[in-house]
């Protein structure tokens, strides 16, 4: 079963590779769905402060019936904290919301503050180093059991291993069919840290792209299916986001294998170019 297998990040502690994703889930119905998920198989759930649903994720990892140390729960520190106070005091703030006593990983959002993603030069280099520092404390602490980024380019990365007392153990980034960043996957392996994808269906994009619907065709699956299939064979962890439960369970049948014939015209597959009605977010600008 999908839901059974894990990586191991660089400090031991094992992932799975297939998680619920929860951007855009409403706090009062982010409960149910973690509950719905869990009660399918799936024991990785992702979050972040960003997304104003920690409560209600948390309340559904109280209530699903399953062990806590059977479930691997992320969140991300938002963006905007460039602080080691703020930062901090995000984490524990989490901790709170979530009725927790600690997360298995916490991740720094985004290298620049989401009004300047795409619109701004300055990576925040120095005050990243300082988020990273409070990171670092909070694992020490025992509030975290992993720590990581996202959205983090190759120079983003370089600036924290230049400084770091403990090593990210992960990036999540953009990563789906028509839109893999090859060289910063490449740059993390080689740095042993594990790559995770977030959209793994272009928010729905790829369901419109002809190439795309006739592999999944070939293989007698949907097209999201495919698509979470393609980035679990680069060896990435996955973060496919919905509340819909047959959605859910479809995303977790992933019993076939993409040939590595057709793996490579997948990776060939044309950039998609437009997100449509969610080409406003800052992630699907351009340069991340």
């Amino acid at each position: 079963m999908i839901y059974d297998k894990k990586i191991k990040l660089n400090n031991g502690v094992g992932i799975p590779v297939l998680a619920l994703g929860t951007w855009l889930i409403d706090d009062v119905k982010a409960a149910d769905a973690v509950k719905a998920a869990i009660s399918l198989g799936y024991r990785h759930i992702d979050t972040a402060q960003a997304y104003g649903n920690e409560r209600g994720v948390g309340k559904g990892v109280r209530e699903s019936g399953i062990a806590r140390n059977e479930i691997f729960i992320t969140s991300k520190v938002a963006a905007e904290c460039k602080s080691y106070g703020s930062a901090a005091k995000s984490i524990d703030e989490t901790l709170r919301k979530m009725g927790l006593d600690y997360v298995d990983m916490m991740i720094i959002h985004s290298p620049q503050p989401w009004m300047e993603v795409n619109q701004s030069d300055n990576r925040y280099y120095a005050e990243n180093r300082e988020v990273w520092r409070a990171l670092e404390d909070a694992y020490a602490a025992g509030k975290i059991r992993a720590i990581g980024v996202s959205n983090f380019l190759q120079g983003d990365l370089d600036n924290i291993l230049s400084a770091c007392k403990v090593k990210p153990m992960v990036n999540q980034v953009l990563a789906h069919i028509s839109n893999t960043p090859f060289d910063v996957i490449e740059y993390c392996k080689s740095k042993g840290i594990a790559v995770e994808a977030y959209s793994p269906v272009a928010h729905g994009e790829a369901m419109k792209n002809e190439k795309i619907v006739k592999m999944a065709a070939k293989y007698g699956v949907t097209v999201p299916q495919l698509c979470i299939r393609y980035d679990i064979q680069l060896g990435l962890i996955v973060l496919p986001k919905t509340a819909n439960l047959a959605h859910m369970k479809s995303n977790g049948e992933l019993d076939f294998e993409i040939s590595e014939e057709d793996m490579t015209i997948l990776k060939n597959i044309e950039k998609i170019k437009n997100y449509g009605d969610s080409s406003f977010f800052p992630v699907f600008g351009g340069k991340l």
